[in-house]
């Protein structure tokens, strides 16, 4: 390893290369772009999705399904699934620009959609997808220390009775998720981070699986199915509440299925052949297919268990207490989930600040220069100063914009409508179009546009809800002092 300075090896290439390469690899270790050969499969692709997927919005699903009922809630869900997948695959074939074996790689979705469509577009398309990946670790952050919180209070009540009062300050749990995450951060590339989302994603069943099977043992307990065909009724909330809360739930939806912002980023991990797109057509397949029947059964299981009473989050607004132990369990997975998820969605944004800042300072030591050095049990690893200090920098603004604005449910929701029409639809849809060189007034072209129109009209009522109950909430709060 100390002859390795010597080499004329770029940072990268000098990481990867230092991992023992399987003996068939030989001399065809590098991709037609000249990059170290991709690895992924259908199987790791769906892995990083359904970590960038069945995060904390599966907890807050109960919660949506309250506000729509029983007709309109498991309908909604679905049609999301559906417009996610299709939308999915489209983002899909824009990974390579013109032949879809041998075309030009587009490594991220901002580089994507500069190949397809150009222009200001492309500004406005690296501003919302930025600006939603740093939100999300906001989200993700409230969320873990949510569930660190739930874990104190469980054992709380478990002492001394559901009825104690249990109060518990999150501020010190968002710190320790923080430093978790500012660890975590240190490792330096997306393709690096497959055993990260494997955990995640085991994660994620283990919590999704303990609220739908605490779900169904309450609908046993009590012997009856709760809710109504139209949600939460009016007299339990005003009217204008009830328009409110039923446009917040389409957000909290929407961002229960977000993860197009970071597409392109995991397709551009898969190995080729098949060609990058089927690959990633089958992962979207098989990871939304298994997401949507866990957020049907558990969006639906608690609004069974509990009715209109369904809390914003099913695990940690304690409409279960007991068995304890298992809520805690739960309560762990979330935060080892949500530990792995902040990564697989932040990845894209230091990737993206630090190409910007190496290609405008070519010259700096601090920027471009790694110090390498070996770790016990993990061996050699590459520390970068610039890649240090920014990345640790970015967790603590994070974490402290957390503390100021813990909202869960209404910033879950806000996420899920800022990021769902732009990312999710609009972009991939105009790509699409733009690849495929689509006729206007085409019959295809007017079935992909009012898709596209018609997401955008979800996605303003979905804001609106969501800022409306960030307003509500600002009322009562006093920053740094939030307790549970």
């Amino acid at each position: 390893m100390s002859k390795m300075g010597d080499n004329q090896i770029n940072p990268r290439q000098g990481f990867e290369l230092s991992v023992p390469m399987p003996p068939e690899v030989g001399s065809k270790c590098y991709d037609d772009d000249g990059r170290l050969k991709r690895t992924g499969t259908v199987w790791t692709a769906s892995a990083h999705i359904i970590t960038a997927v069945i995060g904390s919005g599966v907890l807050s699903l109960a919660w949506a399904v309250a506000q729509l009922g029983w007709v309109a809630g498991p309908a909604v869900m679905l049609l999301f699934s559906f417009v996610t997948y299709y939308t999915s695959t489209l983002l899909s074939a824009c990974y390579r620009s013109g032949d879809p074996v041998t075309g030009k790689r587009n490594y991220t979705y901002t580089n994507a959609v500069r190949s397809n469509l150009g222009g200001f577009k492309v500004k406005i398309c690296g501003f919302v997808q930025y600006l939603n990946l740093f939100g999300v670790a906001i989200g993700y952050t409230i969320a873990s220390s949510i569930s660190m919180v739930a874990i104190k209070r469980s054992n709380c009540f478990y002492k001394n009775g559901d009825t104690a009062p249990c109060h518990v300050n999150s501020n010190p749990y968002m710190i320790a998720f923080g430093v978790a995450e500012i660890i975590f951060s240190q490792i330096p590339d997306f393709d690096q981070l497959w055993w990260l989302s494997i955990v995640a994603a085991v994660m994620s069943f283990t919590y999704s699986s303990i609220g739908l099977g605490l779900g169904i043992a309450k609908v046993v307990e009590t012997g009856t199915i709760k809710g109504s065909m139209t949600g939460i009724d009016i007299g339990a909330v005003t009217e204008t509440q009830k328009i409110w809360r039923s446009f917040q739930a389409l957000g909290d939806i929407a961002f229960a299925y977000s993860y197009s912002l970071i597409l392109i980023e995991i397709q551009d991990t898969v190995k080729s052949p098949p060609s990058e797109a089927k690959t990633m057509k089958k992962a979207t397949l098989v990871s939304v297919a298994t997401t949507t029947l866990f957020y049907m059964l558990c969006g639906c299981m608690g609004y069974a268990a509990f009715g209109d009473s369904s809390p914003g989050n099913l695990l940690t607004g304690f409409g279960f207490f007991n068995p304890y132990w298992l809520i805690d369990i739960a309560n762990a997975a979330i935060v080892i989930h949500l530990v792995g998820a902040y990564q697989v969605f932040v990845q894209p944004l230091y990737a993206f600040v630090e190409k910007t800042v190496k290609e405008k300072y070519p010259h700096s030591q601090f920027i471009t220069k790694d110090i390498k050095f070996r770790l016990p049990v993990f061996g050699s690893y590459n520390l970068n100063l610039f890649r240090l200090v920014w990345r640790t920098s970015f967790v603590i603004v994070t974490t402290v914009i957390s503390m100021i604005l813990p909202f869960f449910n209404d910033v879950v929701g806000l996420l899920g409508a800022l990021g769902f029409w732009p990312l999710t639809v609009y972009f991939p849809v105009e790509m699409y179009i733009a690849q495929k060189r689509i006729p206007k007034w085409s019959t295809r072209w007017l079935c992909l546009q009012t898709l596209s129109g018609a997401c955008l009209i979800i996605t303003i009522a979905a804001a609106a809800g969501s800022i409306a109950g960030v307003i509500s909430d600002l009322k009562i709060y006093k920053p740094f002092k939030t307790s549970y």
